[in-house]
């Protein structure tokens, strides 16, 4: 039923004025919206609407992910805009913040202003 339909991402911010920025010059996102209760990016057709919350209960794990073609070229470009790649405490990450899944794929996690750990995949 739903195979056939657009998919919406969501994350939550408490801090608007600083994921609007973020998501929009940092990440490249389009600005579709801004209203009272979030912020609409286009990424790559996919709608993402970032809630306005008063209070953030961050989530322990990815909220959201692209898929890229060249991992590093991406890592090199989003820290050349400011983007800071996590380090995971027993994870066999490279120099990069990379880690390689048991298939090969290849992984790295930031954070939005919010404290939202968004990733990197390139398969």
């Amino acid at each position: 039923m739903l195979s056939d339909c657009e998919v919406i991402a969501f994350v939550a911010t408490a801090q608007p004025q600083r994921a609007k920025p973020f998501y929009r010059d940092v990440l490249g996102l389009r600005l579709i919206d801004d209203d009272p209760f979030g912020l609409v990016f286009d990424a790559n057709g996919t709608m993402v609407r970032i809630f306005k919350v008063q209070e953030l209960s961050r989530a322990p794990f990815t909220v959201l992910g692209w898929k890229v073609g060249a991992i590093r070229t991406a890592i090199q470009e989003l820290s050349n805009r400011g983007v800071r790649f996590e380090r995971y405490p027993g994870m066999a990450q490279d120099e990069a913040g990379v880690w390689t899944t048991p298939e090969g794929h290849q992984v790295a996690w930031f954070k939005d202003p919010d404290g939202n750990t968004l990733s990197l995949t390139h398969m």
